[in-house]
């Protein structure tokens, strides 16, 4: 891979700085979240992209519990200087340096544990745990994607890896992720986006696997493909650059370019459509926002009966728990699209699930399982399957 970023700090900062301005005026009345808004505006044309279809799409949540304590993350951001703040310069493991919030890096972190990785990964985690903040509250967020093809043929996707070395080892043990990596049954890494939660856990799934083939927008930045390579990865990253990606038939990664809290930018998101059942969306964490998710899918993708069917993962609604009045918007707005299953959890916010609930949205609870704190959620170890 070259060195080269692609995506710039500037170009974050300029696109956040959109993303403020948008929320000014909307407080002014300019622009509003309501379905009717959306109603008012013109209407795009749908150019139906077709890209075959499966017979089932099965998910086990091997993590959603990205980080164990809300107040803990939040503090770590504001003490390093807010939302925009560079992530590796915050302290959190494995990039803590041992000097406190905000003065780490990349390089001061990855340097006394490069080596072991990622074969010594519980030596590598014990370093950092030591020159860390809040080294116990990092865990992380990896999904497990079983698609069974029209001719019953089954593949298997791993879809991020989470954050915390200790958690993910022990996440993935218990739902043998670690054999599947190691006997090849797994065909393709796709990390969501760049994000700690999603993504510092590399390391993990290289331990296993280091040849896997591996997705990742084209947003991520020089830290993020150079933590790719030190983290043991012997292959090259499928980048992706375009809007659609196809990686099977009935199989399609979305790309959305937007700028994310914490210096990140972009998110792949992923569309499957079940025959005779209709399309189901997954993402990571919808930091793209549920509306342009669905909008974008319903403009550009073809699929059964024309009917969203399901939905699964983290949408980003109240991920710590606060709730603003616009969200009900949101909320409501979902019912459009009359989804037949819906599975939630990471940061969706269990005050959002609730609120799905009570709407009455078909939503698939959970078992409340290995630190999973709602049945609300599909949590650790839950399983989903559509078709």
């Amino acid at each position: 891979m070259s060195d080269k970023p692609l995506a710039s700090r500037r170009d974050f900062v300029m696109g956040a700085a959109t993303g403020v301005l948008g929320g000014a005026l909307a407080s002014m009345g300019l622009y509003s979240y309501t379905p009717m808004a959306y109603d008012r505006m013109p209407k795009p044309k749908r150019t139906g992209a077709e890209f075959g279809a499966v017979r089932s799409v099965k998910i086990t949540n091997i993590s959603e519990t990205s980080w164990f304590n809300n107040a803990h993350l939040v503090g770590d951001i504001k003490d390093a200087g807010g939302l925009l703040v560079d992530q590796y310069t915050i302290g959190w493991a494995p990039f803590g340096n041992g000097k406190g919030p905000a003065k780490s890096s990349y390089d001061d972190g990855i340097a006394p544990i490069k080596a072991m990785l990622p074969n010594d990964l519980e030596a590598a985690w014990d370093i950092q745990t030591k020159r860390s903040i809040h080294p116990d509250n990092p865990g992380g967020f990896s999904t497990l994607i079983e698609v069974e093809d029209l001719d019953g043929s089954k593949h298997k996707y791993l879809l991020d890896v989470g954050w915390s070395y200790d958690w993910m080892l022990q996440s993935f043990k218990r739902e043998a992720i670690d054999q599947m990596l190691a006997a090849g049954e797994i065909e393709a890494l796709i990390l969501t986006h760049e994000h700690f939660d999603h993504f510092w856990g590399l390391p993990v799934a290289m331990k296993f696997a280091p040849k896997i083939p591996m997705y990742i927008h084209n947003g991520f930045y020089k830290e993020g493909k150079r933590y790719i390579a030190d983290s043991g990865y012997k292959g090259d990253p499928i980048v992706i650059d375009k809007e659609l990606t196809q990686i099977r038939p009935g199989m399609m990664a979305i790309k959305f370019d937007v700028p994310i809290i914490t210096r990140v930018y972009g998110e792949v998101s992923l569309a499957f459509n079940v025959k005779d059942k209709g399309l189901v969306l997954v993402s990571g964490c919808n930091h793209q926002g549920i509306l342009q998710m669905t909008s974008t899918a319903y403009q550009k993708l073809k699929y059964d009966n024309d009917k969203f069917y399901g939905l699964y993962g983290g949408l980003h609604i109240s991920p710590f728990e606060d709730w603003d009045p616009k969200y009900d918007d949101l909320v409501l707005s979902l019912g459009k699209w009359e989804f037949e299953k819906l599975g939630c959890n990471h940061c969706t916010g269990h005050l959002t699930a609730k609120k799905f609930v009570e709407a009455g949205y078909p939503v698939v609870k959970g078992s409340a399982r290995f630190r999973t704190s709602s049945p609300d959620y599909l949590g650790n170890g839950d399983t989903i399957v559509f078709g």
